[in-house]
């Protein structure tokens, strides 16, 4: 059982910023959204959704909270929260808490039961970009390192020679749009089903930020 502190996100530019041109200067102002996760997966042709847990976003709804949320039948969030902020200098902060995240999905194909005790992720806005941060806490079913880059990823494997992966692991995901505009959305772990085909397919999201500094 391995526990992975707080880490800034790696970034595309200034080691945890991402800027955006200066172009860009002239659209709208800061925002920022939230949410303790989402599920949108099939499993044996049964589909199991669920959209952002607990959810917020800058202006317009403040804080989400939630008590626990059964997704199918194997996949739960525990208690979360998050809270989007307009600070007082015009720039938007996104914070999301949450804890006993839990998905036996892969457990039925020989694959392992992924748990997170505790997880967070958050951004900030700066005058032309976005930081990001996240973390992890007592995670089993995969080996975390202490500390984890950006966008690292963890193949679960199939259980035969040459089986396809049951799934991709990403840790610390960092999203940011091609060109860069300033905003970057940050995932503290995003489960992808099968990859490559098979029984199941979807994706699972744990602890989610976005932000930018001249509007979504």
């Amino acid at each position: 059982m391995r526990r992975a502190r707080r880490i800034v996100t790696a970034a595309v530019l200034c080691g945890g910023l991402v800027a955006a041109p200066g172009s860009a200067q002239a659209q709208p102002g800061a925002t920022g959204a939230g949410s303790v996760g989402a599920a949108d997966i099939a499993v044996n042709g049964t589909p199991a959704h669920a959209d952002p847990i607990a959810p917020c976003v800058v202006d317009a709804t403040p804080a989400g909270r939630t008590d626990p949320v059964t997704v199918g039948t194997r996949t739960k969030y525990g208690l979360g929260s998050s809270t989007c902020t307009r600070n007082a200098d015009g720039t938007a902060s996104v914070k999301v808490t949450g804890q006993r995240f839990e998905t036996s999905v892969l457990q039925q194909f020989g694959g392992p039961v992924i748990k997170v005790r505790t997880f967070g992720a958050g951004c900030t806005t700066t005058a032309n970009g976005s930081n990001g941060t996240m973390e992890l806490g007592n995670v089993t079913g995969i080996t975390v390192p202490q500390n984890i880059p950006p966008n690292h990823t963890i193949t679960v494997p199939g259980t035969t020679p040459g089986a396809p992966p049951m799934a991709e692991v990403v840790l610390n995901e960092l999203i940011v749009p091609v060109p860069a505009d300033g905003s970057l959305t940050t995932n503290a772990m995003h489960i992808k089903l099968f990859p490559q085909g098979g029984p199941a397919s979807g994706d699972i999201l744990v602890g989610s930020a976005r932000c930018s500094p001249f509007g979504f």
